[in-house]
């Protein structure tokens, strides 16, 4: 579990896969658009269908956007925003795509970059960390 501070949003369930480059959340209605000269994205975290789905619509500097392969192989073009991420009692940076993951157990993927970057070591043999250490 982890929390979105930025966006005032805890204990979203997150899952760690070193065999992604880029973290991605799950996201529906993502709308890209100017503001000021400047290109930025609109969106709603989650969808209708998930529990903790709160009808919160964002609105985000686009840091980026780019292709990115899927795990089926499929190309698509993705939005990304930096924002922060609070786990095991620490604020980190990072930068997420923006995707539809509804039919993903996890809305929200931590891929390697964002991993590698904070020196993380991905222990295969331990769950739900970030849980445990919240609960103490």
């Amino acid at each position: 579990m982890v929390d979105l501070p930025e966006w005032d949003f805890q204990e979203l369930e997150a899952k760690v896969d070193t065999g992604a480059y880029t973290s991605s959340l799950h996201c529906h209605h993502i709308e890209p658009f100017e503001k000021e000269g400047q290109k930025w994205v609109r969106f709603y975290l989650l969808d209708p269908d998930h529990e903790a789905y709160n009808d919160q619509m964002l609105e985000m500097p686009l840091s980026d956007q780019r292709k990115v392969k899927s795990s089926n192989g499929v190309s698509q073009l993705r939005y990304f925003v930096k924002t922060s991420i609070r786990m095991f009692e620490r604020n980190y940076s990072i930068e997420l795509s923006l995707a539809d993951r509804s039919a993903m157990k996890y809305p929200l993927l931590l891929g390697r970059k964002f991993l590698t970057k904070r020196h993380f070591l991905v222990d295969v043999t331990q769950t739900n960390l970030s849980l445990s250490k919240k609960t103490r």
